[in-house]
């Protein structure tokens, strides 16, 4: 399996001199943002990562293969293609046996990740349950993954078009910790608190490293969710957002949108809604998370050591 990894001389050299490395997925670059900010944004989340002490690693399939660590051309290549696939679990063989352009979810980072034995992965928000999922069945497979795939998650929570309550009982069933770093409110993406609990607060990156480490060393396998809230001055009204995916959720289902293309339609949505609010909170929310996923890499790092 490891023939499929093509690693970055920046991310080859981190993992000889043994430094903390940070997964980044692509999804986020080609279906999350629009060019050019997708592409700004990515690398500026990259330089927080470097800044930190960290090296960043962005995930994409490229040519047949995973690329752990993306070249400033294929970053705006990825940025710019309509052709890019998104890729979760089911659909990495397809794309990578038939050489295509594939962007890689939070599920598919995370199998990528571990295959590259990276322990931390920064994203914005994770998949989850969705609204009517009792008749639709629509349920992310990234928690799944989070189930199964030992890699910490450092996110900020899951995106409120989605069925929170139900999201974090799913991860209740299967196992999956949920951490909550400066509060102890489970975060709902574009605003600091969702009304719902994490499972365990945990302010500091040596104290989740210690969490985190324990769980494996008990042979407890699958990932945590570190839920960290987006900065105060960036968060968005909780009843303006509210509304906003009401209109856009109703909008979805009149125009009979479905599968993958639910959440790249709501977010476009929301930000024409929000006037390009929801899209400076996502950027802010995403640079906040690498700065703690940075963090916590280096404490894993320390543990390991």
């Amino acid at each position: 399996m490891h023939s499929f990894l093509l690693f970055s001389p920046e991310v080859a050299a981190a993992r000889t001199a043994g430094k903390p490395i940070v997964a980044l997925e692509s999804t986020i670059i080609s279906h999350g943002m629009p060019y050019p900010q997708n592409v700004h944004t990515a690398r500026e989340v990259e330089q927080v990562i470097r800044d930190a002490g960290a090296v960043p690693a962005t995930i994409a399939i490229i040519k047949g293969k995973i690329c752990v660590g993306l070249s400033e051309d294929q970053l705006e290549t990825l940025g710019s293609s309509p052709d890019a696939i998104k890729v979760s679990r089911r659909d990495l063989p397809y794309v990578l046996s038939q050489g295509r352009l594939g962007a890689t979810t939070v599920a598919a980072t995370m199998i990528c990740a571990e295959l590259a034995g990276i322990e931390v992965f920064v994203t914005g928000g994770i998949g989850g349950v969705h609204r009517g999922a009792e008749t639709s069945f629509d349920i992310s497979a990234d928690l799944q993954e989070l189930a199964q795939t030992s890699v910490a998650v450092v996110c900020a929570g899951v995106k409120s078009i989605l069925d929170i309550g139900l999201t974090l009982e799913y991860l209740e069933t299967h196992g999956v910790p949920v951490l909550a770093v400066g509060q102890p409110g489970f975060p709902a993406f574009f605003t600091r608190d969702s009304g719902f609990k994490a499972d365990f607060q945990l302010d500091s990156p040596e104290e989740q490293a210690a969490f985190i480490r324990t769980k494996w060393q008990l042979g407890l396998k699958g990932g945590v969710v570190v839920s960290n809230p987006v900065p105060a001055e960036s968060a968005m009204a909780p009843d303006e957002i509210d509304a906003i995916i009401h209109q856009a959720l109703q909008e979805a289902q009149q125009q009979a949108v479905s599968g993958k293309q639910v959440t790249p339609f709501l977010l476009a949505r929301i930000k024409e809604l929000t006037g390009g609010r929801s899209l400076a909170t996502n950027i802010a929310l995403v640079k906040h998370n690498a700065l703690v996923g940075a963090r916590l890499a280096v404490a894993l790092q320390h543990k390991a050591a």
